[in-house]
């Protein structure tokens, strides 16, 4: 099977799930895009070898996720999207307060609490995908489920 077919097979398979992955860390439409087209760009130009499907998709992932840390870094071109407008495109009604506190994390923690507890990816998995260490992988889930507790807890004291 040739690069043109991979590259197909790996769009069709796994664009939404990227998609929803740059969407929570970029919030905004246009860079998500971006980011999409510089991912599957990357996977033509490197034309990798994976040693099955689950490779490949963690190749995806680990990819498109250190495209969207570069593009938050430099927040370029379009400002962010009303929380609102992401709604629609991402969640059911009564997940909007748990989105907008995701989306107010810090990308490292927002990626790694979205591929655990949205994508189903264990702590090894992600610190695979991501590079990193299980430690790290642990206390970004950590930090972030905190932080989103804090947010809670203020907002019904508030």
């Amino acid at each position: 099977m040739g690069i043109e077919q991979d590259i197909r097979d790996a769009v069709l398979k796994y664009s939404d799930m990227l998609y929803r992955i740059c969407m929570v860390i970029l919030c905004n439409e246009q860079d998500v895009q971006d980011a999409m087209q510089d991912t599957f760009c990357r996977y033509l130009e490197k034309k990798p070898d994976f040693c099955d499907r689950e490779h490949e998709k963690a190749w995806l992932i680990r990819v498109a996720t250190n495209i969207c840390r570069d593009m938050v870094r430099l927040r370029i071109r379009h400002p962010k999207n009303c929380i609102d407008e992401l709604q629609d495109s991402l969640a059911a009604p009564e997940q909007k307060e748990i989105l907008k506190e995701l989306f107010e994390l810090p990308v490292r923690q927002k990626t790694v609490i979205y591929l655990h507890y949205v994508e189903g990816y264990h702590i090894k998995e992600i610190a695979d995908i991501l590079g990193t260490t299980e430690g790290a992988v642990k206390m970004r889930l950590r930090r972030g489920r905190k932080q989103m507790q804090l947010s809670w807890k203020e907002s019904c004291n508030g």
